[in-house]
């Protein structure tokens, strides 16, 4: 019988963008508490540092997903500094302009689409390409929808369109993904307390279908964070596909 201690297991590594706020922050920490080396990418380095809190699991790397120099650089810097990418969140993502789809200006109906859509495109592109290489391991991809992908809020055609756009590219990387062991799933978070949901009604509460605005039930980011790490936990034999998340009682299944 052999006695040996097995060798410990090599930490996976996980890129989560938007990682200096919100849903990203409570995110990777809930990572780097569970012992994945975690790749902090966002615009503010300030801001993804005080998520990273000195960590010596976590790697720093400001970028704008919206700049594929800068998404390869970021996934260039990841392999070279742990050496795979077990997984991508694709959390980094803007609300983007309130109006019916006649008041919503072509500049920030572009800016919405880049960040929310161009975004997850290039920064799955990139995981995807080092994933193809660790084949048959390949790697897992989650995806930050909305239940704005399901039901719309009032005056949100711009972020409702990303969000519907996410599942669809969401649905086509699974499928591209399975014969190099890579899977994608997709959360639809529904009024986790961050700040773009602190946004919606600039305090006079959120605007309701029928007119009216109502201050909304919200949960903690902490328990959308550990959802996303349940996803990202799954072992390579099972995907979670599609998780909704929302606060209990929000007017969710209502609207409309």
């Amino acid at each position: 019988m052999d006695n040996r201690t097995p060798a410990p297991e090599t930490p996976r590594t996980a890129v989560i963008t938007g990682a200096g706020s919100g849903i990203g922050r409570a995110t990777a920490r809930a990572f780097l508490a569970a012992g994945f080396r975690v790749v902090l990418a966002g615009r503010r380095e300030t801001e993804l540092r005080e998520t990273a809190g000195g960590s010596a699991d976590a790697l720093v790397l400001p970028a704008d997903v919206t700049v594929p120099d800068d998404v390869e650089r970021l996934f260039a810097a990841a392999i070279g500094a742990f050496g795979r990418v077990d997984v991508l969140f694709n959390n980094a993502g803007t609300f983007g302009p309130v109006g019916s789809i006649d008041e919503l200006s072509i500049e920030d109906w572009n800016r919405t689409l880049a960040v929310n859509v161009t975004g997850t495109m290039l920064c799955s592109a990139a995981a995807v390409r080092h994933m193809k290489a660790q084949s048959p391991q390949g790697g897992r991809i989650i995806n930050n929808g909305s239940v704005s992908a399901h039901t719309p809020r009032p005056l949100s055609a711009a972020y409702t369109a990303t969000k519907h756009a996410v599942t669809g590219l969401t649905k086509a990387i699974d499928l591209d993904g399975r014969p190099f062991g890579i899977s994608c799933g997709q959360i639809d978070i529904g009024n986790a307390a961050t700040e773009l949901l602190a946004g919606i009604g600039g305090g006079q509460g959120a605007l309701q279908a029928d007119g009216t605005r109502a201050v909304e039930p919200a949960f903690p980011a902490e328990e959308a964070a550990a959802a996303v790490l349940f996803m990202a936990s799954a072992p390579a034999s099972a995907n979670v596909r599609s998780l909704v998340l929302t606060a209990a009682g929000m007017p969710f299944g209502g609207r409309g």
